[in-house]
């Protein structure tokens, strides 16, 4: 075995026993590189990752591809979800050098770290016109060797080119509601009108921005944004990359059409997309809509939830080394299921197998669940994220409180103690993943504030105080740790520790929301509710660095458009005072605003609301449930009876 064995990472363990000599990244591999004056091959990916498993078995576990690996290069292999940071900034040179990315990601780097070659998924022959491996390795030991100086040249061109994405100047023109008009333009241009989304194959569910659209939906009555909105749900749910059986989304679908995945599963897709259906059966009614937020976050808890109150980061896309073999079926075997054949339902995959996609009945779908149930189940990579763990902290709370299931509630609990708990150090920072007990690499920004982001839904969910509380102090902490104090906007790791070849600041919203739009939004609905100015003037900071971008490419800032649309709304702060129970609450939170900000209180006698100033003075009313309608401070008279909400 190789160094990897003593890692806690489920995709670095699968390399444990290569022939490789693996190292992790760290000081020990560094500095053997240096004092060998040998390349770093430096190989990215993570446990999930398909293509990933197939150039190990092809070139990992090949003796002969080892053996020059060892001789002529320090290896170094990374889990992509453990280190985000190193990710980002070895992504960019790819793709800088190929015009595309992926993974496994394979770069080629000085012994200083600095990168020079690069690519993605290498084959162990030569085939579409990409070298071998085999070949790459010797080409890339040859002009290590022999062309010394245009190899520095390079390496120091891509440094340069990889930090000037940090050191952008802020734009000086005003933030308007023009800017999320020209991206809703972009947005009507580049979608696809047959099954809803953006682009072309392959297709990533683009949550984010469905938010945005229907954020404008309701803005505006724009019923065109809706009508994105529905055909892309429909169409992602029609079969395919969602899991017609037990609930939950793939990552995504190779064809244009939502039909055929590779077949992980994330968290982060599933927290996103759960929030998603669940907003777009708010806003239309439409119960299909429903049903899918439900079996999605169900899914979460009954594959995904661990013992210590997290959950997983994913689902492989491989069982047994084949791809989809849990999730697909024979047409035999859904007629012995189903007593009758279907052949309606079967879209042909691989190996004489199929993906299941039309309309199910329950008693169909409950069977052919009891039946996948006995299979066996692609591995889980066990290791509990924080950031991915915040975002599904948000959508069970949120689940739970729209769907009146006390259950979600109770689990988006659990795993806020886990964040707190467990996930964080004792100076009250957080960690970036934890498994098997331990914990590895300090939180990135993303962490804070989707973590954040989390305990702000729980709060509106239970009414208790501390989450609230606990979201302002590690907002407040990501400024502290993450901050561009000259250019704005916030660092992707923090400034007290690891310094890499080239700093990052991230911005991109696919698939997730970026560290810096989610921040963003956290510290504008703090700023509402704490009434702290500065906190507000931090999140425009982050706007005015992304502001040229938005119309170019709106489907890349999804998230980043719905904090500017929290920005540029008219101010609206809601004080509930009372149980989060009572019928006055779930009516002034049951529906679509997105724009408002909630704040709870008990009563005139709970002191630690009464030192946050949206709740400062304010009370029951006659001993009722009230309800504080605001705006900067300003509020109109409370509110009492449910059904005056329609006025408030």
């Amino acid at each position: 075995m190789n160094r990897l064995a003593e890692e806690t990472s489920p995709y670095l363990l699968q390399h444990a026993d290569n022939p490789v000599d693996w190292y992790p990244w760290g000081e020990e591999a560094l500095e053997r590189a240096r004092r060998e004056d040998r390349p770093i091959l430096l190989s990215i990916g993570y446990a999930a990752c398909h293509w990933c498993h197939v150039m190990e078995h092809e070139s990992f576990e090949d003796a002969a591809t080892a053996a020059l690996m060892n001789e002529h290069f320090v290896n170094v292999k990374v889990d992509r979800e453990e280190r985000p940071d190193l990710d980002s900034v070895y992504m960019e040179a790819v793709v800088a050098l190929s015009g595309h990315g992926g993974w496994p990601m394979t770069v080629f780097c000085t012994p200083e770290g600095e990168p020079f070659l690069g690519g993605t998924y290498y084959p162990p022959e030569p085939r579409h016109g990409l070298p071998s491996f085999s070949q790459v390795l010797l080409a890339v030991a040859g002009a290590y060797r022999e062309r010394r100086d245009d190899v520095g040249r390079q390496a120091r061109a891509l440094v340069e080119a990889i930090a000037a994405g940090a050191l952008a100047r802020p734009s000086l023109e005003p933030l308007t509601d023009g800017l999320l008009l020209e991206a809703r333009r972009g947005l009507r241009s580049g979608f696809d009108p047959e099954s809803g989304g953006w682009g072309r194959a392959p297709k990533f569910p683009p949550a984010s921005v469905l938010e945005f659209l229907l954020r404008m939906h309701r803005r505006s009555g724009d019923d065109e944004a809706l009508a994105m909105v529905r055909s892309t749900l429909d169409g992602m749910a029609a079969g395919g990359m969602y899991d017609l059986i037990g609930g939950g989304f793939h990552r995504y679908s190779v064809d244009a059409d939502w039909l055929v995945p590779h077949f992980e599963k994330m968290l982060y897709d599933n927290a996103l997309l759960a929030t998603a259906y669940l907003h777009g059966w708010v806003v239309t009614g439409e119960e299909r809509y429903r049903r899918v937020a439900e079996a999605t976050v169900e899914y979460l808890l009954r594959e995904l939830l661990l013992p210590e109150g997290g959950f997983a980061s994913a689902q492989d896309a491989d069982t047994d080394g084949v791809e989809g073999l849990t999730f697909t079926w024979t047409a035999e075997e859904l007629e012995d299921a189903l007593g009758t054949p279907r052949p309606e339902l079967l879209q042909p995959f691989e190996h004489g197998r199929s993906i299941l996609r039309g309309e199910l009945s329950e008693p169909e779908r409950r069977r052919l669940f009891e039946l996948r149930e006995r299979r066996r189940k692609p591995m889980r990579d066990d290791k509990a994220i924080a950031s991915w763990n915040g975002l599904a902290l948000a959508a069970l709370a949120e689940a739970g409180r729209r769907l009146e299931r006390p259950d979600l509630v109770e689990a988006a609990v659990r795993l806020a103690e886990f964040l707190l708990g467990p996930l964080s150090a004792e100076d009250g920072r957080l960690w970036r993943s934890r498994r098997a007990g331990r914990v590895r690499n300090a939180g990135f920004l993303e962490d804070y504030s989707h973590v954040a982001h989390g305990l702000l839904e729980l709060h509106v969910a239970t009414g208790d105080l501390r989450w609230l509380t606990e979201a302002a102090r590690l907002a407040r902490l990501a400024v502290e740790l993450f901050a561009d104090e000259e250019r704005g906007g916030f660092l992707l790791a923090a400034k007290d520790g690891e310094r890499l070849v080239a700093e990052r600041k991230e911005f991109d919203d696919h698939p997730i929301p970026s560290g810096n739009s989610m921040l963003a939004s956290v510290l504008l609905q703090l700023s509402r509710i704490l009434g702290e100015d500065e906190l507000a003037g931090r999140a425009a900071g982050v706007f005015r660095l992304v502001a040229g971008q938005l119309g170019r490419a709106p489907s890349a800032f999804g998230h980043a458009l719905c904090a500017l649309d929290l920005h540029l709304s008219p101010p609206r702060e809601l004080a509930l005072v009372g149980p989060p129970g009572s019928a006055l609450a779930r009516a002034a939170l049951a529906g679509f605003d997105p724009t408002a900000v909630v704040a709870w209180s008990r009563g005139s006698d709970d002191l630690e609301a009464q030192a946050i100033p949206l709740l400062a003075g304010k009370g029951l009313v006659d001993g009722q449930p009230a309800l504080y309608v605001c705006e900067r401070f300003a509020c109109q008279a409370p509110v009492t009876d449910p059904s005056a909400l329609a006025t408030a």
